[in-house]
């Protein structure tokens, strides 16, 4: 196994990487530091990391992303980047840590409480999470601040302090600051015991998800849901399953009132409605008897994304000129990439420059075999048993109307390589989730 720590240069992400270094071989550890550039201070910060990590014996890759206010906070749209660059820069064989502790993990779960969170934010971060290729920790979180610091002291260990941390315009450093000193004073295992609640939250989470993942099984239709299904289902059933389905397609939840409008409004409308709901990453169509999901920003991001757009059924549909593009940013929470290897199962000179990228309709089929027959694609999926997630989320990749590749599991006949090949070339999926914190 390789670490992959994700180091700030404050005091938590270098007491991880400084008691990683002794006891971990160099060779199966790194480090990453991104520099937001959000800090008048943040070359500096960088300067500072590649000292402790050059101290440490430990190699270092330094990151700058530059973010931009996007319609929420500059600090919202500043962690979202972070985790995608460190998706980009994990390797397969790595696990990413974080230094988040317990009371990063207390002072979350009140700011989600005071937000009116559901179970799924009441759990806050959890050690062990899916993340890019791999896998993120964070193995600090029952361990407390104090605890860290007199760590990093007794080790003479040197690290940077964001000054931005005592403006108290900001919520988590108000909580911080002003109300869980007083909180401490009469509860003094308050981060012990909200951990445990965050635990229990995260328990009941899961249960919950079970239960969507059974419910949008049985409503499924390709990457549609089913209004007879959804009807059938108790109001809390139904935006459970709702919830877990718009998660699923790679889209952050809506909030309360729009959720309630999918479950209620949109589903009872009159046959011949075709009623939508949009929020900040998706909107949701209904067409006759079915819910189809797409990206809300695919008209405003179309050049960015590959002039991705929504069908008239509510298909999301990306255009794809591979040449000049080799990586698509496909959903919020994955993209493709077509690179040349010369072992690669396609023949680049087969291969249209345009293609159009998109979700499942129904009907398609390919031809997965020189020579063989035609194959509907619904029959493929079936019989290889590839789960229903995977298939609502498969990128499918046409030319005009005729269906070349789905994902990278099957590809048309008319683009295989063979041995007279010359230029051949690989597709790969990249998958990651949004909703870390």
């Amino acid at each position: 196994m390789h670490w992959l720590v994700a180091l700030s240069g404050g005091l938590d992400s270098t007491v991880l990487l400084a008691a990683l270094a002794h006891n971990v071989p160099k060779q199966r550890l790194r480090a990453v530091h991104i520099d937001h550039g959000l800090h008048p201070r943040s070359t500096q910060w960088s300067a500072h990391c590649r000292s402790v990590a050059r101290d440490l014996g430990v190699t270092l890759q330094v990151i700058r992303i530059r973010p931009r206010k996007k319609g929420r906070s500059l600090e919202a749209v500043a962690r979202e980047m972070r985790y995608e660059a460190l998706a980009r820069v994990l390797h397969r064989d790595e696990v990413l840590l974080t230094a988040h502790h317990a009371d990063d993990q207390l002072e979350t779960v009140l700011l989600q409480l005071f937000r009116g969170a559901g179970t799924a934010g009441l759990a806050a971060m959890p050690e062990l999470a899916p993340f890019a290729c791999g896998w993120l920790v964070r193995p600090l979180l029952t361990r407390t601040r104090e605890e860290l610091e007199t760590w990093a002291r007794a080790s003479s260990l040197q690290w940077v302090e964001d000054d931005t941390n005592a403006d108290e315009r900001f919520d988590r450093n108000y909580l911080r600051r002003r109300i869980l000193p007083l909180v401490r004073s009469r509860w003094q295992g308050v981060a012990a015991a909200v951990g445990r609640s965050a635990r229990h939250a995260a328990e009941a989470q899961r249960l919950l998800d079970a239960l969507g993942r059974a419910d949008v099984e049985r409503a499924c239709d390709g990457a549609d849901l089913s209004l007879k299904s959804l009807r059938a289902l108790h109001p809390d059933r139904r935006r459970n399953a709702l919830r877990y389905w718009i998660a699923r397609a790679g889209f952050r939840p809506p909030d309360t009132r729009r959720l309630e409008e999918l479950a209620g409004p949109m589903i009872e409308a009159r046959q011949d409605a075709n009623p939508r709901v949009s929020w900040a990453d998706a909107v949701v169509q209904r067409h006759a008897d079915l819910l189809s999901i797409a990206p809300a920003s695919a008209a405003a991001g179309s050049a960015a994304r590959g002039q991705m757009s929504a069908s008239d059924n509510g298909v999301a549909v990306a255009q794809w000129r591979w040449r000049t593009q080799p990586v698509l940013q496909w959903r919020p929470d994955s993209r493709l990439e077509l690179r040349a290897d010369a072992h690669g199962p396609i023949d680049l000179d087969a291969l249209p420059e345009m293609l159009v990228i998109r979700t499942r309709a129904g009907g398609e089929r390919l031809r997965p075999r020189r020579g063989g027959a035609r194959r509907a694609l619904k029959s493929l999926l079936q019989e290889t048993h590839v789960p229903l997630d995977e298939r609502a989320r498969m990128p499918l990749i046409f030319s005009g109307n005729t269906l070349l590749a789905a994902g990278a599991r099957w590809l048309d006949a008319s683009i295989q390589a063979t041995p007279e090949s010359v230029h051949r070339g690989r597709l790969k999926m990249h998958l990651h989730r949004r909703s870390l914190t």
